[in-house]
């Protein structure tokens, strides 16, 4: 992080060290939603290669960008704010993902090939909405909304980061205080039942805490689908532990390590020769493959 605010840093130092301070916050705020929600929905479900992105909420965070531009236009969107329109995006992917997580986790159960099942059946109505959408656009507004739904560090206002970072905050306070809980959790439903853990009530309120995690680091940066599967699986082996007062820690800081090292490297090593969202989703998809196959042959 001193690194990545210190390297060549010449001319306007005053406006450069703002501009990289806003990132670093922002990737910041997006390493600790992120890897934290993986870890704690992994810990539910007990199963180390689901992650709440896969669940088609970046297709539905596509789908509301889609449907603000398409029935408000760009001019109702000004009018908004960039506050307003954080906060509506957060709130309706609460809603989706609180309910479809409750949904699987009570109704369906914790089954694989269902959870990805529906999580694509879902991420593909998602698509082919905002895909007959965008065909009705007009150029300009859907110039706009390709700006709006590629995951970038340098979009979100001071204003945003400053919210999302009060919300972050008190979500880590609460996570924080249940880390014992988690590692009881992680047990299975028997077991923590038997331990005397509120199964449902907890389960719940986890779930709350993870859609939150995934819906502001979304709104505040864009679809990052497997990020968190990639850190996630990086923390496992480097800490060497399940308890929860390591994980969730290491969580947050190879996640800022991954972001701030990988932006680094790009923009001093390879001179902007490619995109850190874009190859942070190639690594970590190329890892989900690989459970997958590796799952698949047991």
């Amino acid at each position: 992080m001193v690194l990545f605010m210190t390297i060549n840093l010449s001319g306007n130092i005053s406006y450069i060290l703002t501009h990289r301070g806003l990132m670093l916050a922002t990737m910041v705020l997006v390493a600790f939603s992120s890897g934290v929600a993986t870890l704690l929905f992994q810990t539910v479900t007990n199963n180390r290669i689901l992650t709440p992105s896969v669940m088609g909420l970046e297709a539905l965070f596509i789908l509301i960008q889609t449907l603000l531009i398409f029935f408000i236009d760009a001019n109702g969107l000004a009018l908004l704010g960039a506050s307003g329109q954080f906060i509506c995006e957060a709130l309706l992917l609460v809603l989706f993902s609180t309910f479809l997580y409750r949904w699987l986790l009570g109704r369906v159960g914790v089954n694989l090939h269902m959870v990805l099942l529906v999580g694509l059946v879902c991420g593909t109505l998602f698509r082919s909405i905002s895909g007959l959408l965008q065909r009705l656009l007009e150029p300009g507004e859907f110039a706009i909304l390709q700006s709006r739904i590629f995951a970038t560090f340098t979009r979100a206002a001071p204003e945003i980061i400053a919210l999302s970072a009060l919300a972050v905050l008190a979500t880590a306070v609460a996570i924080w205080r249940m880390r014992y809980s988690l590692d009881v959790i992680a047990l299975g439903r028997e077991l923590a039942m038997g331990l005397g853990v509120s199964w449902r009530r907890r389960v719940t309120l986890i779930l709350l805490l993870v859609s939150l995690l995934v819906a502001l680091s979304t709104a505040l940066v864009g679809p990052l689908t497997f990020f968190g599967l990639l850190v996630a699986n990086l923390t496992y082996p480097l800490i060497g532990s399940h308890r929860h007062q390591y994980l969730l820690p290491g969580v947050v800081l190879t996640g800022i390590i991954t972001l701030v090292g990988g932006q680094v490297i790009l923009e001093r090593g390879l001179n902007m020769a490619g995109t850190l969202s874009v190859v942070i989703e190639f690594v970590g998809g190329a890892l989900f493959l690989w459970f997958l196959i590796k799952k698949a042959a047991v």
